[in-house]
C-alpha cells in the first residue's frame, strides 16, 4: 500500500506532470459543471487562484471562521497588512492602513456589534472600545517608526480582533451528512497541546472547516492514542506520525474492532460545505482556493494511502511550507490531503523533530466540549 511519504518522495515527477495537465486541461473543465451528488457541496466553475497566499495559520483561522460581517473582515485585513508594509519599510502604507482601521473603529462600531447574541454584547462593546484605544496608540507607534512596538501591538489586534470574530459565531454552518454519524465531529475548535521529545506545539483543529479530520484526531488525543508514538521517516518538509508500533497501520476502534477510516474532507472558500470522498481534481476543480490550504507553515493533515483518499486512520502529518510545493497560484497539496488545523505555537520545535523522537503526551486544552461522538 502507497504511503503518503511515498507521495512526497516522487512529488518532483507529479509536479511538473500536474503542472502540464493543468495547463492542457483547465480552460476545458472551466466550462463544465462540478459532481452532484448529495454527500458533496453544491458544484460550481472552477477558476484560477488569484491573490498572494495567505501563510500566516492565524490569519487562515481568523477567515475560516464561518461569520458574515464585512466590517471586521475589513479591519482584520487592514491591520493584517502591516506587516506586509513593514517587510518593505513602506511607512506611509502603514499609516494609511492604520488610518483605515481606526475609521472603521470609530465609524462603523454598530456594524461590527451586528449579528453578536445580547448575551455577548457587554463583552463585544468592551473589545471594540479596547480595539479603538489600541490602534491609537499604534498610531503613535507608526509615527514614531517603532518596528518593533508596531509589531508587538499588531499581533495584540488581532488577537482581539480574532475573539470579536469568535463571538460572532452563534451556530455550527451546515450539517454533517448523515453517513458519517458513526465518526466523531468537532463541532466548533479545539486547541491541543502536544509535548514531544523536543518541546511543546500547539495545534488548533478546525472543525468548522473539517468536522470529521478534526473530529478523529481529538477524539485519538482524548484516547491518549498518540502518547509515546514515535515520529516516523519522511521527507524534509514533512513530519509524520500516529502509526501504534507492532500493528496494523491506523485506529482500530474498540467498539467495532475494525479499522477506523476517514474520509477526504475539503472545503472550497465560499461553499456551505465540505467535498467528501474526493480530490479536487477528480471533482473537476482545479487551483480553488480553500479554506484551510497548506500555505502556512505547520499545517496539519491526515496521511492516507497514495491510492485512496478515503484510506487515512490515525496518522497525522505535519507540512513544512515548501515553495516548491505550493507556489503562488498552484498548491500540489490542497484538495490531495485533508488539512484539519494548524500549529500555533512552537514552530521552532517542527523543524528540530526527526524519525524516532516521540510524542510524550496530547491533550485536549480548550473546546472538548465541541466534540460530538457518535450515538
Amino acid at each position: 500500500m502507497e504511503t503518503t511519504s511515498k507521495f512526497f518522495q516522487n512529488w518532483g515527477k507529479r509536479f511538473f506532470k500536474a503542472t502540464l495537465i493543468v495547463l492542457l486541461i483547465v480552460p476545458f473543465y472551466l466550462g463544465l459543471s462540478g459532481i452532484n451528488s448529495r454527500a458533496y457541496a453544491a458544484p460550481r466553475k472552477s477558476q484560477l487562484a488569484k491573490g498572494n497566499a495567505i501563510t500566516d495559520p492565524a490569519a487562515i483561522l481568523r477567515y475560516s471562521l464561518p461569520i458574515d460581517n464585512d466590517a471586521v473582515r475589513q479591519l482584520q485585513g487592514d491591520i493584517e497588512d502591516i506587516s506586509n508594509q513593514l517587510r518593505s519599510k513602506r511607512w506611509n502604507s502603514v499609516k494609511q492602513d492604520v488610518s483605515s482601521a481606526i475609521k472603521i473603529a470609530n465609524r462603523k462600531k454598530e456594524r461590527l456589534l451586528a449579528g453578536i447574541p445580547d448575551e455577548r454584547q457587554a463583552e463585544a462593546e468592551k473589545l471594540v472600545a479596547a480595539i479603538d484605544t489600541e490602534l491609537t496608540q499604534l498610531q503613535e507607534a507608526v509615527e514614531a517608526r517603532d518596528k518593533d512596538r508596531v509589531t508587538t501591538q499588531r499581533r495584540e489586534l488581532l488577537d482581539r480582533v480574532t475573539t470579536l470574530e469568535e463571538l460572532m459565531v452563534t451556530a455550527f454552518p451546515f450539517e454533517v451528512p448523515e453517513e458519517y454519524s458513526n465518526l466523531p465531529q468537532l463541532k466548533g475548535r479545539a486547541t491541543v497541546e502536544m509535548k514531544t521529545s523536543k518541546g511543546a506545539i500547539a495545534i488548533i483543529a478546525d472543525g468548522y472547516s473539517a468536522p470529521i479530520n478534526a473530529g478523529n484526531f481529538v477524539d485519538l488525543v482524548q484516547r491518549g492514542f498518540y502518547d509515546g508514538l514515535e515520529f516516523i521517516p519522511g521527507q524534509d518538509f514533512v513530519r509524520q506520525v500516529g502509526d501504534p508500533p507492532g500493528k496494523e497501520e491506523g485506529f482500530i476502534d474498540p467498539k467495532t474492532k475494525e479499522y477506523r477510516a476517514i474520509p477526504l474532507e475539503v472545503l472550497i472558500q465560499g461553499e456551505e460545505e465540505p467535498l467528501y470522498e474526493i480530490t479536487l481534481e477528480d471533482a473537476g476543480y482545479y487551483l480553488e482556493p480553500l479554506a484551510l490550504p497548506f500555505s502556512a507553515y505547520g499545517a496539519v493533515a491526515l496521511a492516507r494511502p497514495g491510492d485512496d483518499p478515503n484510506g487515512g486512520s490515525s496518522q497525522i502529518f505535519f507540512f513544512l511550507f515548501d515553495t516548491e510545493l505550493t507556489p503562488p497560484g498552484f498548491n500540489l497539496l490542497d484538495g490531495r490531503y485533508s488539512v484539519f488545523g494548524y500549529v500555533v505555537e512552537g514552530k521552532e520545535v517542527l523543524d528540530k523533530l526527526k524519525a524516532g523522537d516521540k510524542v510524550i503526551s496530547a491533550k485536549v486544552v480548550r473546546g472538548s466540549e465541541n466534540l460530538v461522538q457518535p450515538s
